[in-house]
């Protein structure tokens, strides 16, 4: 089972990628010439905003001293950590703006260019050399996949009828994406050193990551493949194998240290 200890870092991860999966595709679907009504617009950026902010404030339980959070933002010049704090910040500041001052395009594809860059500061966070797996683009691959799943599913809950094939489409092509990438990362750790060998047994030994590969990527685009459509229970279900997921991602990736006085 996780420790209890990072179970804040799993609701995080997921709900912030959410938020930005959300501010890209409506930045994707609002591209063109038809622009949503302007209430229906301003709820969805309240709502965008407050998911971020929530789990921002869930990440915080991760920390022993809580309040003293923001001096994490002071070692810019060594720590990604810094940078996904400080990013994030600017990004929910962002949100909030765009909802509160005008939903316009400006501040719509300024906002989704800051999330962009937050999922990529995110990604660094995640790829440490202490991780061998991961201290590649993989972790920024997998949560670019995740966010952009996760986006195109939920935004078909509230996104005109026009918009639903373009939606559909993009949710296709993430789904497909994301059985290439997770299927094949363990198979390539495998020839890897160690612990990377070690990684790519423990994944595909998971429950838990088959479970996201089956009901997080595999039964979604079957679904959407046969209905032509997303139909409305189908994000819970995204939801359910993302984190199921990112579970896998911290229990089952190892570090370094396991083959500590061991040979390579």
């Amino acid at each position: 089972m996780i420790p209890s200890m990072e179970l804040p870092l799993v609701f995080f991860t997921i709900l912030s990628q959410l938020a930005i999966g959300l501010t890209l595709l409506y930045a994707l679907r609002t591209a063109g010439p038809s622009v949503e009504p302007e209430a229906s617009a301003k709820t969805q950026w309240i709502a965008f905003t407050g998911i971020l902010a929530f789990s921002l404030i869930v990440s915080l339980t991760h920390l022993g001293h809580p309040l003293l959070a923001p001096r994490a933002v002071l070692n810019l010049s060594t720590a990604w950590l810094s940078w996904e704090i400080l990013t994030f910040l600017l990004l929910v500041a962002l949100m909030a703006a765009t909802a509160y001052l005008g939903v316009t395009r400006g501040f719509v594809w300024l906002t989704a260019a800051a999330g962009f860059i937050a999922l990529f500061v995110q990604g660094m966070v995640y790829s440490p050399s202490s991780f061998p797996a991961i201290h590649n683009v993989l972790p920024f691959a997998f949560f670019l996949d995740t966010a952009v799943i996760l986006g195109a599913g939920t935004s078909a809950w509230f996104a005109p009828k026009d918009k639903q094939p373009l939606l559909r489409w993009i949710l296709v092509g993430a789904l497909s994406a994301g059985l290439l990438l997770f299927l094949a990362a363990p198979c390539i750790w495998l020839s890897g050193g160690t612990a990377m060998r070690l990684t790519g047994l423990a994944y595909l030994a998971s429950p838990l990551y088959w479970a996201h590969i089956v009901l997080g990527l595999a039964v979604p685009l079957a679904v959407i493949v046969i209905a032509r459509r997303i139909p409305s229970w189908l994000p819970i279900l995204l939801l359910a194998g993302a984190l199921c997921g990112r579970v896998a991602f911290y229990l089952d990736t190892i570090h370094t240290g396991v083959n500590i006085g061991g040979l390579q």
